[in-house]
């Protein structure tokens, strides 16, 4: 089964029983930062760079809060574990954890984009590390390339790899936070339920 809510995602949790599943795997709003090519305007608006202006991505996506509290409680109601991208910026949030997935970007070149992403999980195992290019238009799978049609998309092989190593068959995942669908497209691909 999968399913997608277009909702406000805070509402739709309030509306699930607890526990309701296995894993959320999420990509919160960081908030007003600048990160991965975006700048901050003096307004508070950011924009992206290069290409995202020809998709069309305009300030106003990017002009939202920080995921605040209410978020993070009801994620840790419904879900019995979690991994939470972008959780550096959320560790007044978070209970400490030893096990952070860094995601190498492996870039070619020096660039404005981070190098690496983190992820907090609750997971009690050592941290991990992912390494797949995904630098401009450079993809570590140029055969199967992805269409980037989001500014701050992740792989689809980057979900199949946490699925892969950290949940196992029959289990519901959330992702509270769908953007490009990557999360959808790899539950779906490796058969997990997922809303």
């Amino acid at each position: 089964m999968t399913e997608a809510i277009n909702g406000d995602c805070v509402a739709a949790m309030r509306q699930m029983p607890d526990n309701a599943f296995d894993l959320a795997i999420v990509d919160p709003v960081y908030g007003d930062v600048t990160q991965g090519g975006y700048m901050t305007h003096n307004k508070g608006q950011r924009v992206g760079t290069g290409k995202a202006n020809q998709k069309g991505y305009h300030a106003g996506l990017w002009n939202q809060g920080k995921t605040g509290g209410d978020y993070f409680a009801e994620l840790f109601r419904v879900s019995r574990n979690q991994i939470i991208w972008g959780g550096n910026y959320f560790t007044d949030n978070l209970p400490e954890s030893q096990c952070w997935i860094v995601w190498d970007k492996m870039h070619l070149a020096e660039r404005t984009f981070a190098d690496c992403e983190l992820a907090w999980t609750s997971f009690n195992r050592a941290a991990r590390v992912f390494r797949f290019c995904w630098d401009g238009m450079i993809q570590q799978d140029m055969k199967n390339k992805e269409e980037r049609i989001h500014p701050t998309q992740k792989p689809v092989a980057l979900y199949k790899w946490l699925l892969n190593g950290f949940a196992e068959p029959g289990m519901k995942i959330l992702d509270t936070h769908l953007g490009s669908g990557s999360s959808r497209i790899a539950a779906y691909d490796l058969g997990f339920d997922f809303v």
